[in-house]
């Protein structure tokens, strides 16, 4: 008796206890009664009746997370996979319609992201869909929402977290880049030497222009200096030709010894011997002289009267004067 008493209330006490329940936050409990739905019960301390009623299952309120690995093809033939990460929640005023009119949401989701992303995707080509995933994003969450939310789902975001083409085409684009920079690079290189080549030809310009105007000033000082120094000598009794001999020949010395004082220095200057001075003058002062003679003996010539006789200037020799003679 006394066996059976203790076991009645140890039975009973189990069955008390049994009575509670504790729900966690942002998780719902459904509630059946013999197979029935009866009632969901959110966070806190909950009461069932023992036996009677027991607990089917547990809902998750929180935001969750789907990665869905895709495999597809563009618009250009080009095989990618793509990653989409689906954010999503149960509804909490459509536990019921979450718990018992979707068995599998995970594969459901999956299903409709699959369907999108591959009706999508072959539209574009493949530049354009790195370009355009946010789109694609956006067409996959209204795509889900407008399925999801009959089953109490409410997706929260869409993202294509990944675009993987086949590791050729990665390397086909990766080449085309580099090319295409180095055409840029190759373009900028050929301008900036055409800016170098213009600025040299106009700074070499401007140096030969000046060098010019040096070389003119250096020649009209050196004529100064000569019509200067020709007074001089004219001054103390030497005439003009030999005043320009003796300055002529003063800056042979001048020359022969600048070239002496240049110890690196390897030119030659034909003549150079010691004679060659005094030649020098005297072969000027001979041409000189002749050249007087020559011009005073035209200057006493006397004019050949002009006849009708068709005569070149080659035929006029000014030293024949055997017309002039016969004429006389």
């Amino acid at each position: 008796m006394g066996t059976f008493f203790f076991a009645f209330i140890g039975l009973g006490i189990f069955i008390l206890l049994s009575s509670f329940f504790t729900v966690k936050q942002q998780t719902a409990v459904v509630i059946e009664r013999f197979g029935k739905f009866t009632s969901i019960r959110n966070s806190g301390l909950q009461l069932k009746i023992p036996v009677i009623d027991r607990i089917a299952g547990r809902v998750n309120l929180r935001i969750q997370q789907l990665d869905v690995l895709i495999e597809t093809k563009t618009k250009d033939n080009v095989f990618i996979k793509m990653k989409v990460s689906v954010q999503f929640k149960v509804i909490q005023d459509k536990v019921y319609e979450a718990f018992y009119k979707l068995e599998y949401p995970h594969d459901q989701i999956t299903a409709y992201v699959f369907d999108v992303v591959r009706a999508e995707v072959p539209k574009l080509i493949l530049d354009d869909v790195f370009v355009r995933k946010d789109d694609i994003a956006i067409a996959v969450k209204r795509e889900l929402n407008e399925a999801m939310t009959t089953y109490g789902y409410d997706i929260i975001n869409t993202l294509v977290t990944d675009i993987d083409p086949d590791i050729q085409v990665k390397n086909a684009m990766n080449r085309i880049n580099a090319a295409d920079r180095e055409k840029t690079a190759a373009e900028f290189e050929s301008e900036a030497q055409r800016i170098r080549i213009v600025a040299k030809a106009k700074a070499e310009a401007e140096s030969k222009k000046l060098q010019g105007q040096g070389i003119a000033d250096q020649r009209r000082e050196i004529a100064r200096g000569l019509v200067e120094s020709v007074e001089v000598l004219n001054s103390v009794g030497i005439n003009s030709q030999e005043a320009s001999a003796l300055i002529v020949v003063t800056q042979h010395y001048d020359t022969l010894q600048a070239i002496g004082a240049d110890t690196n220095s390897n030119l030659i200057l034909l003549p150079n011997s010691p004679q060659a001075g005094s030649d020098m003058l005297n072969n000027m002062v001979a041409s000189f002289s002749a050249s007087n003679q020559i011009g005073e003996t035209m200057k006493n010539q006397p004019k050949r009267p002009k006849k009708k006789i068709d005569t070149t200037s080659a035929d006029y020799n000014p030293s024949d004067t055997s017309n002039s003679e016969n004429e006389s």
